[in-house]
C-alpha cells in the first residue's frame, strides 16, 4: 500500500518507535518518516508507506513552524526536560527584554547544534557519545529564522513561535535566548505545527504529486518505453534543460534527471494516488 500522510506524534515517543503504531494501524511493513522529532516533542511528522517512502527528498518540507516553551532557570545538558539537573529561581524580565532576545534571532543564524542530537561524529551519533560521557565536538551550522515572535510570557516560562529553515534545532534557539538573557534555561515543551505544505489533518491520505517541490516535465514519446524502464531520449521531452522533474503517465509517475542531454531515471513507475 502506498500512502503519504501526516501523523501527530505524541510526547515521550521516539519518531522511529512511533512507526510501530503506523505499521500496525495500516497493516504494512514498509514505512518511513521525514524530519525526526525529539522524544519530548510532539506534532507534525510526515510519514509514507510502500513506494512513497522514496519520495521524501522531493517533497516541499520547508519552512517549518514550531511552538515552544522555554523554562527560565532550569538547566539540562540536552536542552530539554528529559535531562533537567538543576532549577534556580531567576528574577522576572521585562517584556521588552524578551522581545529583544527573540528579535535578535531573525535572519541567518550560525550556532552549535545540541550535543544530544542525531548529528554524526566519525560515524557515531552525537547523542550516543554524549550519553556515554564522551567529548562531543560539533561544527557550527547556519539556519534561517524567517519569523519568531512571543506568544506569552508567564514567568518563568516564555512561550514563542518560530518559522525556520530545514535542519534548525529549536533547542539551540532556546539556549541562545537564555544566553542573551544571562540565565540558564531549557525547553519544557516543543510542538511542530507544520512542515512546508504539510500539516496534521487526521492522517488523511495525500496525493504526492501535489507536494513535490520539483517541476513537471512532459514526455511526448512512446509511454511503453517508460513503463518498461527503457532508455529515454531527450528529444521526446518538452523541457530539455538540466534538472530533476516528475513525469506523469496513465497509472504511474516517474522522476527523471536530465544531465547534459542524457535522461536518467531517479524513480520509475511509482503508482499514482488513487
Amino acid at each position: 500500500m502506498n500512502r503519504l500522510f501526516v501523523v501527530n506524534k505524541p510526547i515521550f515517543r521516539s519518531s522511529n518507535g512511533y512507526m510501530g503504531y503506523v505499521k500496525r494501524k495500516y497493516n504494512t511493513k514498509k514505512v518511513g518518516f521525514s524530519g525526526t522529532l525529539d522524544p519530548f516533542a510532539s506534532g507534525c511528522l510526515i510519514v509514507a508507506t510502500g513506494q512513497y517512502t522514496k519520495l521524501f527528498q522531493y517533497l516541499k518540507k520547508t519552512p517549518k513552524a514550531y511552538s515552544a516553551t522555554l523554562w527560565l532557570g532550569a538547566n539540562s545538558q540536552s536542552l530539554d526536560i528529559e535531562n533537567v539537573d538543576s532549577v534556580e529561581i531567576v528574577s522576572p524580565f521585562t517584556i521588552n527584554n524578551i522581545y529583544q532576545a527573540l528579535e535578535s534571532l531573525r535572519g541567518e543564524l550560525t550556532y552549535y547544534p545540541p550535543k544530544f542530537s542525531a548529528k554524526k561524529i566519525n560515524g557515531k551519533r552525537a547523542y550516543d557519545l554524549a550519553r556515554a560521557g564522551e567529548e562531543v565536538a560539533l561544527k557550527k551550522i547556519t539556519s534561517t529564522i524567517y519569523d519568531i515572535h512571543l506568544i506569552n510570557y508567564n514567568h518563568p516560562f516564555i512561550h514563542f513561535e518560530a518559522v525556520v529553515s530545514e535542519g534548525t534545532y529549536i533547542r539551540s534557539l532556546g539556549a541562545i535566548i537564555a544566553d542573551k538573557l544571562g540565565v540558564d534555561a531549557t525547553l519544557s515543551s516543543l510542538r511542530r505545527d507544520y512542515e512546508g505544505a504539510f500539516s496534521f489533518e487526521d492522517e488523511k491520505a495525500l496525493n504526492p504529486l501535489h507536494y513535490l517541490k520539483i517541476p513537471q516535465n512532459i514526455y511526448l514519446g512512446d509511454e511503453e518505453y517508460m513503463v518498461l524502464g527503457k532508455k529515454l531520449s531527450i528529444e521526446y521531452f518538452e523541457i530539455k534543460t538540466n534538472g530533476i522533474y516528475w513525469v506523469e503517465q496513465e497509472r504511474f509517475f516517474s522522476i527523471i534527471e536530465i544531465v547534459e542531454g542524457e535522461v536518467k531515471y531517479k524513480l520509475n513507475r511509482v503508482e499514482k494516488f488513487k
